[in-house]
């Protein structure tokens, strides 16, 4: 009996066994004529989506039909999101082969008993297959779907197949994939799903249009609280879990085209367009905050001003907050024109560079004397933004006050190429126009450049010296190039953070941030307004014109650009304000005037004025040489002396007995800006009385009216047509002042006219420093 039932059993497993051989036969040979029409899903490209460093969406670009579908991964998103999908919509979709047969077999039987269908048997796999190719709801389609679901199981992987699903699944409108509808509908990667929110999207494709919450946010909570119930009967998410996310009232909004950051998005988008999912290294809080507070910024200003601001880390030169400009969406701003990478003057920006190569190079020290007194450069006359000068300025002094005369001064002696070139090597390509060679403009804004760049070399001060261009996306390598040494970096970093970034009094209250160097820089015409400031954590870049270029009243570095700045400061974090510690290669010592030794190693007599210098490397270098007379302020003086008097001489009226008696003089070109006890006359010995006549012989004058006169205009005007003055006994061009202001007039002859009643002071300043001067004045 049992050798009976043993060969019985054995014949049905056989028959088994082929029987099931057969229908793999089958199933792979209608696979083979059907195959699965995989081409439906490349078909359907991704949309692109631009977000923040943390996964934040800032802008998306929907793909050719209109879909906004973001790539996912599994192990991208929320495994709450995973664990209410699975449970809720497929509890055994890890063990089955696309179809479940007890789900179609307890389907059909309370179809028989209800006449309708009171619960579904699809599958995750056969959602996916529907997903793939929509088919009717008949039987015929049904088994279709059961097929693909099959198809899929055979060539994929569980994985795979959840993929397509997350990635395909549609939520409602235009939105297809968990991830475009956590970005659309929270406005936060699925990746960060609460148990509330997982539960809501896990049920939001069976009824896409019913259940979309931010039209119909009761009967999505409904059909959420209906996951979490399911959930909670299965024991996968504990009393406590479900309890706190049915306290969760369901609320969103419809949000497909996010627009943060749009130029930037915009120009990553040109950059990877092959690219589905672009990570920008921007902070979309500080992004955020930036972008409200320029839009209500611009609105202090006239309708066609934009501006244009860049935060960048400086430990990676990752950028932080992109606003290429004022707003975007403004026609009249031209807000479309990203001024970030348009290329403009870049006024007296470059200064601080200047000065840095010097220190470098050991030109200078941080106190140098140096020369704000009218000059032509081979045919270059620069002139300082107010048309006055100061004659002897530091180094310091020069820098902070934005000093047009000492800049170039400088840059002659560093000359224009050298600087270019190191400028470019760091990476900021400067634009000389047509057939310009690099030459002494540069100091004043002479060229184009781009913001990005700029922003990115004045990093350097921060970064030890390092420039490097600037990282927008998460992808960007990131690179450096030395332009100073971290001494210099530092020496410029120190000058620069000592102007106050505040000068007007209804300002007063904002206190400067700790250690922030910043330099303003303005453009002719104040078509360009800048700032840029930087300190061991940030850099900052600040620009506000016009995009086209035009002229702009009152627009300059402290009176436009700053204000943002400000703003910008009060918005970083706390701990962004780093200063920069001093390094080894910089030493404080005491300096003198004018021959820029160190007073240690000179003479008492020689020691005008003393100053406490940063010097770079122990070098203490002497005074640049004197720009009208190219001769070195640190030669000594030999005064011929009348042994028995004791007063100077000259070789034409020398006594038999002479002596030499060494003096320190300042530079000749200073002369008529020095108090008087630091003027040749009190520093050299007085003349003896057989030579004086002979020492005044070329003694500059002006003619025309004497010292102190009045004048007095027509009795029918209100003021004087025309005074005609000229100077006797010049030498070269003469520099013509009127209370302090310089005249566009070179030559031994000038005309004042309009001269309204007021006291005057004229003053004339010849190549040879030889300075006459003479006051009168108008009455009415």
């Amino acid at each position: 009996m049992s050798r009976h039932l043993g060969h019985t059993l054995g014949k049905i497993s056989k028959r088994c066994l082929a029987a099931a051989l057969l229908l793999v036969f089958v199933f792979w040979l209608m696979d083979r004529i059907w195959p699965l029409p995989m081409a439906e899903f490349e078909r359907r490209h991704f949309a692109q989506v631009v977000v923040d460093r943390s996964g934040q969406p800032l802008r998306a670009f929907a793909d050719a039909d209109g879909i906004w579908r973001y790539p996912v991964s599994v192990a991208e998103v929320s495994p709450r999101y995973i664990e209410a999908l699975v449970n809720y919509e497929d509890r055994h979709f890890y063990r089955h082969f696309g179809v479940n047969p007890l789900a179609v077999i307890r389907a059909l039987w309370q179809r028989i008993q209800s006449d309708r269908f009171v619960s579904g048997a699809s599958t995750l796999t056969m959602q996916v297959a529907r997903i793939l190719k929509p088919h009717e709801k008949t039987v015929a389609g049904k088994l279709t779907q059961m097929f693909r679901a099959m198809q899929l199981e055979w060539h994929y992987s569980k994985e795979e197949i959840l993929t397509f699903y997350l990635n395909y699944a549609p939520f409602g409108g235009t939105i297809e994939g968990v991830q475009a509808a956590s970005y659309a509908y929270l406005g936060k990667p699925a990746s960060e799903l609460s148990h509330s929110e997982a539960a809501l999207l896990a049920v939001l494709p069976q009824a896409p249009s019913r259940y979309r919450p931010d039209r119909y946010p009761q009967r999505a909570q409904q059909a959420r609280d209906k996951v979490l119930n399911r959930l909670l009967e299965q024991g996968v998410w504990s009393p406590q879990q479900v309890a706190e996310a049915q306290q969760e009232a369901v609320w969103a909004t419809y949000n497909t085209r996010p627009m943060k950051a749009p130029l930037l998005a915009q120009r990553l988008r040109q950059q990877h367009p092959d690219q589905a999912l672009i990570q920008a290294t921007v902070d979309l809080r500080l992004q955020t905050a930036l972008e409200w507070m320029l839009k209500d910024h611009i609105k202090l200003h006239a309708d066609q001003v934009s501006a244009a601001i860049l935060v960048v880390d400086n430990q990676d030169l990752s950028v932080l907050a992109y606003l290429g400009s004022a707003e975007y969406l403004n026609n009249e701003r031209q807000g479309f024109v990203d001024m970030v990478q348009a290329r403009r003057s870049p006024g007296s920006t470059l200064k601080p560079f200047i000065y840095g190569m010097a220190l470098d190079q050991g030109l200078i020290h941080s106190q140098s004397l140096l020369f704000d007194v009218p000059h032509s450069f081979a045919g270059y006359r620069p002139r300082n933004f107010t048309d006055e000068f100061s004659g002897p300025v530091s180094v310091t002094q020069a820098l902070t006050r934005s000093l047009n005369m000492p800049a170039v001064q400088v840059l002659d002696q560093l000359s224009p190429e050298a600087f270019y070139v190191g400028m470019k090597n760091a990476g900021l390509d400067i634009h000389m126009p047509s057939q310009a060679q690099p030459n002494l403009s540069l100091a004043l804004g002479g060229g184009s450049v781009s913001m990005e760049q700029l922003t990115g070399v004045f990093a350097a001060l921060g970064r030890q010296g390092q420039a490097g261009p600037l990282r927008f996306s998460a992808h960007d390598p990131t690179s450096q190039f030395p332009l100073l040494s971290e001494g210099a970096a530092w020496i410029i970093q120190q000058v620069l953070s000592q102007a106050p970034l505040n000068h007007h009094l209804q300002q007063r209250h904002l206190l400067q941030k700790p250690g922030i160097a910043f330099k303003t820089g303005t453009s002719f015409g104040n078509r360009d307004a800048w700032v840029l400031a930087s300190n061991q954590r940030i850099t900052v870049g600040v620009w506000v014109g016009q995009p086209d270029g035009s002229y702009l009243e009152n627009n300059t570095g402290r009176n436009a650009a700053v204000p943002l700045l400000n703003q910008v400061l009060a918005m970083v974090p706390d701990a962004w304000h780093v200063p920069i510690e001093q390094p080894f290669t910089v030493e404080q010592a005491t300096i003198c005037w004018p021959l820029g030794y160190r007073a240690s190693q000179q003479d008492s007599a020689a020691c005008h004025m003393k100053k406490t210098a940063y010097l770079l490397d122990g070098v203490a270098p002497p005074t640049l040489s004197d720009p009208m007379s190219q001769v070195f302020a640190t030669e000594t003086h030999p005064v011929m002396i009348d042994a028995l008097t004791g007063r100077q001489v000259t070789p034409q009226c020398a006594p038999a007995q002479t002596t030499t008696q060494s003096v320190t003089l300042w530079p000749l070109v200073l002369e008529p800006w020095l108090p008087k006890h630091l003027k040749r006359e009190q520093l050299l010995p007085p003349f003896s009385p057989e030579c004086r006549l002979l020492a005044s012989a070329n003694k500059l004058e002006i003619l025309g009216i004497h010292d102190q006169a009045v004048l007095y205009p027509e009795v029918s005007s209100m003021a004087i047509s025309a005074v005609h003055l000229q100077v006797a006994g010049s030498q070269g061009l003469n520099h013509w002042f009127l209370n302090g202001q310089l005249l566009p007039q070179q030559s031994t002859e000038v005309i004042l006219q309009g001269l309204k009643p007021g006291f005057y002071r004229l003053q004339v300043i010849d190549s040879s420093a030889q300075q006459a001067s003479i006051s009168f004045s108008v009455q009415g």
